[in-house]
């Protein structure tokens, strides 16, 4: 199964910079977004229908917020809507789909650049997902949790570590939940072959050269559980794909 975790700051405005075309040369046979910023309704579906694309969507009630959606070739043997914590799921964070036993949890991490409350709520919500997790791998342990985490991980997944030392995904509790997460039997995956620096997936906006000058932060990931780490096959980040001001991130594993 190939897989990709993009986050794509608007399905709509994305759809309007090619990404339908992007989805014609088949980078994959499941596609997992993250900032939707739409509901399935707002979105011409039939591109994706005509590219063999079965489509699973997951909203904000907050229109045009957040939202996740998975489009996949393969159809699920079973789809989650969220994960059960209430402010999670009205901003449409989590959708999971069930292929045989394995899981693929699709998840947009909050983000804490907006101020104290946000950065405060990010916090729960890391403390929420690290219990789901927790008790879902009691019954599971072949999951793959991919989306824009919010986070980067090591000094080798962002540009500028020392100056963003204080900044809002690059903290030391996030570090730190990060550390705690592949502690607890989770690989990452693009690691697992390429422990390379300046392999980013997100450029700030304001200052559009940075992403020329590949100034960057590494904050979407596709792990798995160790139970499938010796079924990976590839893993890659795409930044030459430009719907967003993040790109693709790729995993290629035998489940």
């Amino acid at each position: 199964m190939r897989i990709i975790s993009y986050n794509v700051n608007g399905i709509r405005a994305a759809i309007k910079k090619g990404f339908i075309e992007w989805l014609a040369t088949d980078p994959a046979d499941v596609i997992c977004i993250q900032e939707t910023k739409a509901e399935r309704d707002n979105v011409d579906i039939r591109p994706f229908e005509e590219l063999g694309y079965h489509d699973y969507w997951f909203s904000a009630r907050k229109r045009g917020y957040s939202g996740v959606a998975v489009f996949t070739r393969r159809k699920p043997d079973h789809v989650i809507y969220g994960h059960g914590f209430g402010q999670s799921d009205e901003e449409g964070r989590v959708i999971q789909l069930d292929f045989g036993d394995t899981r693929l949890i699709n998840a947009y991490f909050p983000s804490g650049t907006s101020g104290e409350e946000r950065q405060g709520y990010k916090y729960q919500w890391l403390d929420e997902m690290n219990a789901y997790l927790g008790d879902l791998r009691k019954e599971n342990s072949r999951l793959i949790l991919c989306g824009d985490y919010n986070i980067a991980h090591r000094e080798i997944d962002i540009h500028d570590p020392k100056g963003n030392k204080n900044s809002s995904g690059f903290l030391p509790e996030e570090r730190a939940w990060m550390d705690r997460f592949f502690d607890n039997g989770w690989k990452d995956s693009l690691r697992h072959f390429d422990e390379s620096p300046g392999k980013f997936s997100w450029w700030s906006q304001r200052f559009p050269s940075v992403r020329l000058q590949n100034k960057g932060w590494r904050i979407d990931y596709i792990n798995v559980t160790e139970s499938l780490s010796d079924r990976l096959k590839s893993a890659d980040i795409y930044p030459d794909v430009k719907h967003s001001d993040h790109c693709p991130v790729y995993l290629e594993l035998d489940i």
